[in-house]
């Protein structure tokens, strides 16, 4: 007789992997004695017509000509190394929990039993080790530069452990570690991976990461914050608003966007060994979701998704492969509301 599933309606559990912002600075690549917080700056520009244009318009040169005479006005933010700078500098901290097999909310006794058994049961067995190594190597490649690890010359990663009782310091070339897989061997990485690991699986402890990332890109080269969402950019505003801190508009990037650098570790989907389809590591999401790309590579459908193997595993049922278990403890890692509607 198959087993009924007990999903709780209330169902939450707390994110185990806690970023701050992200500063940006710049300084030297040979002397980083001296760092200065990035500022931003407007900029106002002319630009050209270049979007698609009507079939009335771009088939009548008359119509073309006018359209292209419009000035095409904007007010951006900007921000960039100052002259005597060719290294920009990302700081910031994470926070690494234990306690993943404890939900923060639950009202289904029989349900958080059921999860509590198989979740000890995975700790114990797998340790989170596997997650651990991933998460160890994203910071390690120094993925949380985003957009500025593109075209740097050298990058270099320091990590160090602030907990008063646990000191240790690790530094990485982050070139050494290829951002499409996770098979790399590093005594280094391993040693992180590993105090991550044993604080995740651990009931109530914690890990706090002080992480800063050097970028050599140039001397006075453009470097990238985090873009804000501006829901109503209305007429004659800036129409690129970069995300900032303080009086003097410090360059800072998003908590959530470097915790998505850090738990973009997702290569279990079915489509990841697809070359044609395949968008290599994505970050671990209940579908898949990469927004850019308008796609989710974990659908219902396939039975593919968190949901689907949550409800059978959480319930004592074995997943297919340890790769969904995996995945699964990894959506639990990045937290979030889970609960089915009684409805």
């Amino acid at each position: 007789m198959a087993q009924k599933n007990h999903t709780a309606s209330v169902l939450a559990f707390e994110k185990k992997l806690v970023l701050s912002d992200g500063y940006l600075y710049g300084t030297q690549w040979h002397d980083r004695a001296q760092v200065t917080p990035l500022t931003l700056q407007e900029k106002s520009v002319r630009g050209t017509i270049s979007n698609r244009l009507k079939p009335a318009v771009k088939n009548d040169p008359a119509k073309l000509n006018a359209e292209v005479e419009k000035p095409n006005l904007q007010t951006v933010d900007t921000c960039a190394l100052s002259v005597d700078q060719d290294t920009l500098k990302l700081h910031f901290t994470l926070k690494v929990l234990g306690g993943v097999h404890k939900p923060s909310a639950c009202n289904n006794a029989m349900f958080q039993q059921s999860y509590a058994k198989v979740a000890r049961n995975y700790s114990e067995r797998e340790g989170f080790r596997e997650l651990a190594k991933r998460y160890a190597l994203n910071i390690a490649n120094a993925r949380a530069l985003w957009r500025n690890r593109v075209g740097a010359e050298s990058i270099e990663v320091v990590v160090r452990v602030l907990n008063e009782a646990h000191k240790q310091s690790w530094t990485f070339n982050a070139h050494d570690f290829n951002l499409r897989h996770f098979d790399n061997q590093n005594d280094q990485v391993d040693a992180l991976a590993t105090t991550i690991a044993e604080t995740l699986a651990s009931e109530d402890g914690y890990l706090l990461l002080d992480i800063a990332c050097y970028a050599k890109v140039g001397l006075a080269q453009e470097v990238y914050p985090s873009e804000e969402l501006v829901m109503d950019k209305g007429k004659g505003k800036k129409s690129k608003v970069l995300y900032s801190y303080g009086e003097n508009r410090k360059a800072a990037m998003h908590s959530q966007k470097l915790g998505n650098a850090i738990r973009t570790i997702d290569t279990w989907y079915p489509a990841f060994n697809d070359p044609e389809h395949s968008a290599g590591p994505i970050a671990v999401e209940p579908y898949g979701a990469v927004t850019n790309l308008g796609r989710a590579f974990r659908t219902p459908k396939e039975n593919q998704d968190f949901y689907t193997f949550f409800d059978d595993w959480a319930n004592g049922k074995t997943l297919p492969t340890s790769n969904d278990e995996h995945y699964v403890m990894a959506v639990l890692v990045r937290g979030g509301v889970f609960g089915q509607s009684d409805k």
